[in-house]
């Protein structure tokens, strides 16, 4: 009698857990979720760096940068076995006399982005351009956002000291932005991918150990 008292008490036990996890799972599943924040919805999901401006020359030079690219690292690594980064986007600059009589323009495809705050190196290959020697050619900018309207905004690009159609630039690579803006605004987001390697965490805590 005992046993079967016990073995009663055991089912009903188990039943009115199982009925107490269901209400718990029932009760979880219609709750609300909590609602996302204008921050939260608002933050950018990769780097970037977007946006168009002209430089400032004191003789008048028209020499303009314009870029729309998103991503992080080389989407096609020279280095092998390196995972594949997502780059992408495309850039155009010219540069002209002030009459707008000399001078070239270019435009092409980004092959590596990376940004740090609110500095971005990236580079692309040149796909179109009036230049000789020029479609083919890697070439590299540098952007310093300088946040608000644009007017802190400075440029820098890999033939700062070369020419185009005779440099050989690396991805990713280019001069420190020493260029200033005239009219334009330049926008940079850095986000900083997850790495499976824990190469990210480490470089993010790199220089705050002591």
């Amino acid at each position: 009698m005992l046993r079967s008292t016990t073995l009663r008490t055991s089912v009903v036990g188990i039943a009115a857990l199982a009925v107490i996890g269901g209400l718990a799972v029932s009760a979880s599943a219609s709750a609300p979720s909590a609602p996302v924040s204008d921050e939260a919805r608002k933050a950018p999901k990769e780097s970037s760096l977007t946006g168009s401006a002209k430089m400032f020359r004191a003789d008048g030079q028209q020499v303009r940068f314009s870029f729309d690219a998103h991503g992080f690292a080389p989407a096609e690594p020279d280095e092998p076995g390196a995972p594949a980064g997502t780059s992408r986007g495309t850039f155009r600059f010219s540069h002209y006399t002030a009459d707008g009589t000399q001078g070239a323009y270019a435009e092409g495809r980004v092959d590596c982005l990376l940004t740090g705050g609110p500095v971005a190196t990236a580079t692309g290959v040149i796909t179109r351009s009036d230049l000789p020697g020029a479609i083919g050619k890697r070439v590299g900018f540098t952007v310093y956002d300088g946040k608000g309207d644009g007017r802190k905004d400075r440029v820098g690009y890999s033939w700062a000291v070369g020419s185009i159609p005779t440099m050989e630039v690396p991805k990713c690579l280019s001069a420190a932005p020493y260029e200033t803006v005239e009219s334009g605004d330049f926008k940079v987001e850095h986000v900083l991918p997850p790495n499976p390697s824990g190469n990210s965490e480490k470089a993010a805590n790199a220089g705050t150990e002591e």
